[in-house]
Formats: C-alpha cells, sequence, structure tokens
C-alpha cells in the first residue's frame, strides 16, 4: 500500500485560532518518569522526568518541561511522604470539551 501523509506540517489545515477551538488548546499530554528511593548512606534520590505536552493558537504541538507537581490531581500519581521506595511511569491527558467539562485519561506503563 503506498504511503499517505495525513498532515504535511506541524500546524492545523485551517485557522483554528478563535474561541470556538479553545478545547484543541485545552488538551495537555503529561509524559510522567518519576523515581525515588533512599541509598545505602540514608541519602534521598530522586528522578522527575516530566513533560507536557500541549497545543498552541493554530494547532502547533510542542513538548516542555515539566514537574510531578504540574500534574493535575486527576492522575494517579501519589508520591509517598519521606522516601519510600517509588516508582511511577504514565501518560496522563486532560482536556475541557467544548462545553467547559474537564474529562481525563491515563495509561500507567
Amino acid at each position: 500500500m503506498p504511503l499517505v501523509r495525513v498532515q504535511a506540517d506541524e500546524q492545523a489545515d485551517i485557522d483554528i485560532s478563535g474561541d470556538a477551538f479553545d478545547f484543541v488548546r485545552s488538551i495537555r499530554v503529561y509524559h510522567i518518569q518519576y523515581r525515588q528511593h533512599e541509598n545505602r548512606d540514608g541519602d534521598c534520590n530522586r528522578s522527575d522526568s516530566t513533560r507536557l505536552g500541549s497545543y498552541g493558537v493554530q494547532g502547533d504541538y510542542r513538548w516542555t518541561r515539566s514537574t510531578v507537581g504540574q500534574v493535575p490531581a486527576a492522575s494517579g500519581l501519589s508520591i509517598p511522604n519521606g522516601c519510600g521506595s517509588y516508582f511511577y511511569r504514565s501518560v496522563f491527558v486532560d482536556w475541557r470539551d467544548h462545553a467547559g467539562n474537564y474529562g481525563s485519561e491515563e495509561v500507567r506503563y
């Protein structure tokens, strides 16, 4: 089968800058990668590689650095107090629909 290019550039094919398309810009994608553990010396080692994906005015998509502190409460992320061993990796997506209703989905892997 021939390869069919779905989108030729990194933005929408139509003008989506109006308020009617705010629901597109409301979509946020969190790629969460967090780990913590206590080493032999009793030091707490934490690693947070969380990134946030979002859409711009014309549908352009970009990734920026983020932190687990910015992940919405709707996520299953639950960092324990202290430095207990903890590992969490997921993709969490949230949005507001055209009526302003909140929605989210999360997939751990």
